[in-house]
């Protein structure tokens, strides 16, 4: 026997609140599940692993529709494993894209820090001045 879940329930079992269900659904990641006449949604009990996958997907940085990509290669027999490897990979060098960025923006910020005691009024800080030249900060 299938146990049903509604939303409140759901949430509950896989940490999240409503609205995100709702998003999800909203979103296509999650389908939307049959109602009852009374119109409250009854969710498989197995919705509650699908709501966590989605959750850990975005914790370790996948966008809404990689995940989208990720639920599909899923549940998808025909597909084969290195295209959730190739997605994996993909989404590696586009962290480590990220890193290089946020590394140049610590590295332009602390540079400008470093020269400036903080000393005087801020209308006429050399901080504020070199964001609105048109130099490139490095």
């Amino acid at each position: 026997m299938t146990t049903t879940l509604k939303i409140g329930q759901l949430a509950k079992r896989a940490e999240v609140n409503l609205q995100t269900i709702r998003y999800y659904e909203r979103e296509s990641l999650f389908p939307e599940p049959p109602r009852l006449s009374s119109r409250y949604r009854l969710y498989p009990d197995s919705a509650a692993r699908r709501v966590r996958f989605i959750k850990r997907a975005q914790e370790i940085g996948f966008s809404l529709a990689e995940i989208r990509e990720l639920l599909s290669l899923r549940i998808d027999a025909q597909r084969e494993r290195v295209e959730v490897r190739d997605l994996a990979q993909a989404k590696i060098a586009d962290i480590e894209g990220k890193i290089r960025t946020l590394k140049a923006m610590k590295t332009a910020l602390y540079r400008l820090t470093e020269r400036y005691s903080g000393c005087g009024p801020a209308s006429q800080c050399p901080i504020l001045e070199s964001i609105d030249s048109e130099e490139v900060l490095r």
